[in-house]
């Protein structure tokens, strides 16, 4: 990618303009406009509550739209509220509608925004305040009480315990798994000078990082969706920033990469990529409703990525990475790893076999154990 010519690249070049106002009943769906980003175009049918306010780089216009139902929903879709979340939810819903004509009726699928603890509390590293099923109790919680007949996750967010009287049968086709490299002023971790700053969230990123680039600093509270890291970033707060390029492509933002990190150069998050959808399990009209969404391969592949995270069951403040993908042989290869959060130990380990979910599973298992007796006593904390 020609960095000179990213939009990100060039914010700083980039006068202040005041977008016209979106017409009623098309306005984009937890949409921000900042200058120097092009963000997501979520358009939505419904009518939208839409507010101003000035910031420090020109106006923003923040839309939340609110689902007006004419009916009673066949399918209640519970998310969060984030642009992504939304995102991910509007995909979700016009998978649903592609393969079942009976809910492309107006208010047959109704979106119901919850928040969660993680969106809640963002002065704080998510490893000080819990770090597991941050992103999902919230909704999770809405799904068992009936409040909604599915959940939609982000696969990464997702603990390796799920909650009793919920099933998670289905993973869409999976995006790209690589993280990308946001930056105003260079195209790679590499090319950064001594002392830079690169703003994380994730101790994952932090350890692989530090592990490769010691002469690097990182901020690791660098919290907020994919829209406040990049202000954060064009703030000045930090000198670059890391994100799921899964994410970028979702939210129409791929223009903002400067360059695409390698696997070699930093394994993703276990399932990152990969979207999950839970229902109860006594719904059997939802399960059969998921069951003609599910990605086998996908599915697969978180299962084989997970059950390396359960048999590690590191804390939260562990650095744990995996992947999961089928070769050209049609095998499965996996990789795995973990760290310490300052990158001065990093271990790794590989797995082949066939692609089939109880190989796949055992897989999974058998390199965590192989890390753990690496590791030793102590490695993975409290």
């Amino acid at each position: 990618m020609d960095i000179a010519s990213s939009s990100l690249y060039q914010a700083h070049k980039v006068a202040p303009m005041r977008q016209p106002s979106p017409p009623v009943n098309s306005c984009s769906l937890g949409s921000v406009s900042v200058i120097g980003f092009s963000l997501p175009q979520i358009t939505s049918p419904s009518l939208a509550k839409c507010s101003r306010k000035q910031s420090s780089y020109g106006v923003v216009r923040a839309c939340v739209a609110v689902e007006q139902k004419t009916r009673t929903a066949i399918i209640r879709i519970g998310t969060r509220g984030s642009p992504l979340a939304l995102a991910q939810a509007y995909e979700t819903r016009a998978k649903l509608q592609s393969k079942h004509p009976e809910l492309t009726e107006d208010g047959a699928i109704h979106i119901e925004i919850i928040k969660t603890t993680g969106d809640k509390i963002l002065s704080q590293p998510l490893a000080d305040i819990g770090g597991k099923g941050l992103f999902t109790k919230e909704i999770d919680e809405a799904l068992i009480n009936g409040h909604i007949d599915i959940a939609v996750h982000s696969m990464k967010d997702v603990p390796t315990y799920l909650p009793e009287k919920t099933v998670l049968p289905c993973n869409l086709v999976r995006e790209d798994v690589r993280d990308a490299f946001i930056c105003l002023t260079a195209a790679s971790l590499a090319d950064l000078p001594a002392g830079s700053v690169v703003g994380t969230a994730s101790l994952r990123r932090k350890s692989q990082i530090l592990h490769k680039y010691p002469s690097l600093s990182v901020e690791e509270n660098f919290r907020g969706n994919v829209q406040t890291r990049l202000s954060k970033l064009q703030g000045g707060k930090v000198h670059a920033t890391l994100l799921a390029l899964a994410g970028l492509k979702r939210l129409s933002m791929t223009e903002n990469v400067a360059s695409i990190l390698s696997l070699d150069e930093m394994l993703p998050a276990v399932a990152q990529g990969a979207i999950g959808i839970a229902c109860r399990t006594d719904d059997d009209k939802m399960a059969n409703y998921l069951a003609s969404l599910n990605h086998e391969e996908t599915r697969l592949a978180v299962a084989c990525e997970r059950a390396f995270l359960e048999t590690l069951d590191g804390s939260c403040r562990t650095p744990i990475a995996g992947y999961a993908a089928k070769d050209d042989e049609g095998n499965c290869y996996f990789r795995g790893l973990v760290a310490s959060p300052d990158g001065t130990r990093v271990l790794e380990t590989s797995r082949k076999g066939p692609y089939v979910f109880e190989d796949m599973v055992k897989m999974g298992k058998d390199a965590g154990q192989e890390l753990l007796s690496r590791a030793g006593p102590g490695f993975f904390g409290n």
